[in-house]
């Protein structure tokens, strides 16, 4: 495919999962602000170049929210992240309003305090992992259902308050809501995550507790400016985006320790001192998804001698920023011991994710329980042979494993 191409489609064909199609290394360097055609049909801006991204993620002049919403390009048919979200004319004030009230909740110490759960919990993963290994006649187990997903899933709920009867019902649910494959099927799935959330929040208004929801609740309660609905989108977005990317992340990181067996042995020689380099690594190499974030020109803006128009879509690439050369030596290279920090898979700037504690001391805790109880975890079939999950965030759909 030539950059000369007019608006190539997305997504492009990448290898396999862990590899990023080639063509994003021809626009980063030929032209880092591209205009593409979407899944959905529609016209964007797609940027690819390191500094582009970085500078975009921060720029107030892009936003979540569209000033015409039924006019605006949409990425994929999927119900979630697909399109604009929130008031064009009250998204900053709004931001900056739910960033405040929930930073407290997802604050680095409150997530060492819950770090003994995940610990609890992923050695409780390890147990079943090793009671199904043996059981099995071929020794084959699936680390995607038997870790890399029920974990993300039972923290999340614990931190914003979901009954853990439940978590099975919400996990099939966002499931069926990011999938953009099944059409009108996610969105009907979208809203009975909503009714769902509605019949939680009210039970939480009855009986407040000490988790993130509640702590919602109060704030919409006592605050004039906490609009209900507005409400219900905020909680059904923290149980989407609180697990969905950590699952992706926790099996792409196997993959890319279990292909490269040198780093896999280092890590299993000294977990606890090599577990934060290797997973700052795999969040800079692990990339889930073949898009990008979504955002919207609130004004005219020139990026890299294009003009973006107001209203324009403009996608923005940390995967293909984050393999970017001219930042990272060796880019495509899984390299823990690398000296270049400072990616931007928790993004950065004003939209830095809130949850980036949390993700990383799950995939602490994950990464150094498997090197320490696991030394011997090969994969169990061809990486090119592993089935990837039709959602905006990518992954597999199996990790199957042995030991």
């Amino acid at each position: 495919m030539s950059v000369a191409a007019e608006r190539p489609h997305l997504p492009f064909t990448r290898p396999n999962v862990l590899d990023l199609a080639p063509f994003y290394a021809v626009l980063r360097k030929e032209a880092p602000v591209a205009p593409v055609t979407t899944p959905a049909g529609d016209p964007a801006w797609l940027v690819t170049r390191f500094d582009e991204v970085r500078d975009l993620l921060g720029d107030k002049r892009l936003g979540r929210s569209h000033p015409e919403p039924e006019r605006a390009a949409r990425i994929t048919s999927a119900a979630i992240l697909d399109g604009p979200s929130g008031n064009y004319d009250t998204e900053e004030a709004d931001h900056t309003r739910m960033r405040r009230l929930l930073t407290p909740a997802f604050s680095a110490k409150r997530m060492q305090l819950l770090s003994g759960h995940v610990q609890d919990l992923v050695d409780g993963c390890v147990d079943r992992l090793l009671t199904d290994h043996a059981d099995a006649p071929d020794g084959v187990v699936d680390l995607h259902t038997g870790l890399a997903f029920p974990l993300p899933v039972a923290v999340i709920c614990r931190l914003l308050g979901v009954s853990e009867d439940d978590h099975e019902y919400f996990a099939a649910l966002s499931e069926r809501m990011a999938n953009y494959a099944i059409g009108d099927e996610a969105h009907r799935a979208r809203d009975e995550f909503s009714r769902y959330m509605i019949g939680l929040v009210e039970t939480k208004r009855g009986r407040l507790g000490e988790d993130v929801i509640s702590d919602i609740v109060r704030a919409q309660s006592t605050d004039p400016d906490h609009d209900y609905d507005e409400m219900i989108r905020l909680c059904v977005g923290l149980l989407f985006a609180g697990h969905e990317t950590t699952v992706n992340r926790i099996g792409l990181g196997t993959l890319f320790l279990l292909t490269h067996r040198e780093q896999w042995r280092a890590l299993t020689d000294d977990p606890d001192g090599r577990v934060n380099a290797t997973v700052e690594e795999i969040m800079r190499m692990g990339a889930p998804g073949d898009l990008g974030l979504l955002r919207y020109a609130h004004t005219d803006l020139d990026v890299a001698g294009v003009t973006i128009r107001r209203g324009d879509a403009v996608i923005l690439s940390v995967n293909a920023a984050n393999r970017d050369a001219t930042v990272f030596t060796d880019a495509e290279t899984f390299d823990p011991d690398r000296e270049e920090r400072g990616h931007l898979g928790f993004g950065h700037g004003m939209h830095f994710c809130i949850g980036a504690s949390l993700a990383r001391v799950e995939l602490r805790v994950v990464f150094a329980a498997l090197a320490r109880r696991l030394p011997g975890l090969r994969l169990a079939k061809p990486l090119d042979e592993l089935e990837v999950r039709t959602t905006l965030t990518g992954g597999v759909t199996e990790l199957p494993v042995t030991w």
